[in-house]
């Protein structure tokens, strides 16, 4: 099983988006209706129309339980993005659980199939794409493809591996993959599957060209 605590984990940069971090269980069910609401908002309104008055009325709260969490509309989008970016990590971790990855392809297309999933099963996902991409403090490639990265080397790194030049392929493979599945679900709300065959086809293309057919130790030929 891959060590899927390199995709897991916090973000060493992470953001504070919520003004109260809830302490007990009926707080934290508060935050999770209050973003659920918005969630719904997102999908219907898009992110744009989205307003606290809103969200306090969707959830059935006062505007005063809104602002105890979140000082404006942008923060509550801001901790929809996180909690969806989480929760689509926690969906890579869980379908890599019991996998064996034979090549490095096969993690990408666990990510392109989870992503699509969470399209289909995560109300208000197209949050993500309301802000810039989180990145490292040191580094301007997605947080998603420095993790990608670690357990690319983990899997299958050898002491070639410029880890440098694997991040900025993984996110420009990460730009080309979210381009056509955000796509895919603009066409088709089960997502144009012409679309998602695309993603995998571009980006093992463009990976294959640049790391070659990288297998691991345990499943070289």
């Amino acid at each position: 099983m891959p060590n899927v605590d390199l995709i897991l984990g916090a973000d060493p940069s992470r953001r504070r988006s919520i003004r109260t971090e809830p302490t007990q269980r009926r707080s934290t069910q508060r935050l999770d209706a209050l973003l659920d609401a918005a969630a719904e908002i997102v999908d219907e309104s898009g992110f744009e129309r989205l307003t606290t008055q809103m969200v306090a009325e969707r959830a059935g709260a006062s505007i005063g339980t809104v602002y105890r969490y979140f000082p404006d509309r942008v923060a509550v989008l801001y901790a929809l993005r996180e909690r969806s970016v989480r929760r689509f990590r926690e969906r890579i971790a869980d379908d890599l659980v019991d996998i064996d990855l034979a090549n490095w392809w096969h993690l990408m297309d666990v990510a392109i199939d989870a992503c699509a999933a969470m399209y289909r099963d995560e109300p208000g996902f197209s949050v993500v794409h309301a802000a810039r991409r989180e990145t490292p403090e040191d580094d301007i490639e997605p947080e998603l493809a420095h993790r990608l990265a670690r357990l690319i080397e983990a899997e299958f790194g050898g002491d070639d591996l410029d880890l440098v030049e694997l991040r900025f392929r993984l996110g420009v493979s990460i730009e080309l993959g979210d381009a056509l599945i955000s796509r895919a679900f603009e066409r088709d709300e089960a997502g144009d599957d012409r679309y998602l065959a695309e993603a995998k086809r571009l980006v093992h293309d463009y990976l294959a060209e640049h790391l070659g057919e990288v297998r691991s130790a345990s499943n070289a030929a």
